[in-house]
């Protein structure tokens, strides 16, 4: 048994064949949807008619939105506590000695 689903995405009016897992055909769908509302918008709101324009801007927004959620994850401090205190035994317990 394959563990690959062919399914048939369409964006930007046009069909294109793919084999996913099973586990992202919800995300690939939902992408394709994304995109396909953001051209939309902006063939709403500008004067933009050609496909491939407005693929390349499309392309660029979300790739912008990407980058800005990665820059907003943040890294936590991590917690040296343990770490100090097992140094300060083994530096005091060598003045000892």
């Amino acid at each position: 048994m394959s563990d690959k689903l062919s399914i048939k995405v369409v964006v930007a009016g046009r069909s294109y064949p793919l084999s996913v897992r099973h586990d992202e055909q919800e995300k690939v769908l939902k992408a394709a949807e994304d995109i396909n509302k953001a051209i939309k918008t902006l063939q709403d709101n500008y004067a933009v008619k050609d496909m491939q324009d407005l693929l390349a801007m499309t392309a660029l927004q979300l790739a912008t939105k990407s980058t800005a959620k990665i820059e907003k994850v943040e890294v936590p401090a991590a917690d040296y506590s343990t770490i100090e205190k097992a140094l300060e035994q083994l530096s005091s317990e060598f003045d000892e000695q």
